[in-house]
């Protein structure tokens, strides 16, 4: 049934483009950037509610935060596209509360967020408001395109007060998804072309412009990048681009754990890093450290 309509929805699109080239574009731009919500189980929120809990406005959006623990370090977790805070549960369990504040939040159209809405551009407007109510952090623990997003705060905020940044399975390229998204829902190039047309005015900028690879250019900060060879939505050659492109970096080549990293291994990976005083990192961060 969901191929169906899926197959149907793409039909819809490119007759539309036809009728309505500007009609067919917006609906084009709501349906690549609408994430299909995940469910909260009854075990999420038995861990999320341990959190404080927050919401804040942004842009008539009711946006869910968490915050964990009362330490003077402060860390800020950033999920990908369909997930929502749940995921960072092993590392709120790993921090210890004493010495960190941990906090978290659910993307709009995800979780217990409102919308259904949610793009690279519009995630890092959010990241960005809440760090200026958190201040100054320690860190950014960030996954997939909430890694997208993280590395594009740093490009559009000149010194963000961040002191280390995780990229756990960062993708590359806008315009990968926009292949993926048109192979899909069977798209002609014709109704691809509206709608890119309507994302650009949307958002003010062509979809190649959002690039990890160049976003990454304005990270100086020590940086831990984690990526498994295995890797079948994000590629692991974006990971080692953005390793070349921070001087302060260091790349963790995993194999076998796929795109979602849910590993101990990793965990601890990112605790060493974060509770490390000053990372051994080789200038122009060119040291790749062993598979895990």
């Amino acid at each position: 049934m969901k191929k169906i309509i899926i197959t149907l929805l793409g039909i819809y699109l490119n007759v539309l483009s036809y009728i309505s080239p500007r009609a067919a574009g917006r609906l084009g731009v709501k349906l690549f950037c609408r994430p299909l919500r995940a469910s909260i189980k009854d075990y999420h929120d038995k861990f999320l509610d341990t959190a404080e809990q927050f919401s804040f406005d942004h842009d008539g959006i009711r946006v869910q935060a968490y915050r964990w623990g009362n330490g003077r370090k402060k860390i800020l977790f950033v999920h990908g596209w369909q997930s929502h805070s749940f995921r960072w549960k092993a590392y709120i369990d790993a921090f210890s509360k004493e010495d960190y504040t941990l906090y978290a939040f659910d993307a709009p159209g995800h979780g217990r967020s409102e919308g259904n809405f949610v793009s690279v551009p519009y995630y890092t407007q959010v990241i960005l408001q809440l760090i200026a109510s958190i201040g100054s952090l320690d860190g950014i623990v960030s996954h997939s395109l909430g890694s997208f997003s993280s590395l594009y705060a740093f490009y559009e905020q000149n010194n963000l007060p961040v002191s280390k940044l995780v990229l756990m399975a960062p993708p590359g390229e806008a315009s990968d998804f926009i292949q993926f998204y048109r192979q899909t829902l069977g798209l002609t190039i014709r109704t691809v072309g509206f709608t890119l047309q309507q994302f650009e005015k949307r958002f003010g900028k062509p979809i190649t412009f959002f690039s990890t690879p160049k976003f990454a250019t304005a990270v100086h900060v020590p940086c831990l990048i984690i990526h498994d060879e295995d890797d079948l939505e994000t590629s692991v050659r974006y990971s080692e681009l953005i390793h070349q492109t921070i001087p302060a970096s260091k790349f963790t080549r995993t194999k076998g754990i796929g795109h979602n990293l849910k590993s101990p291994a990793v965990v601890k990976e990112i605790v060493d890093f974060m509770n490390a005083p000053s990372p051994s990192l080789t200038v122009n961060g060119r040291e790749t450290l062993a598979a895990i």
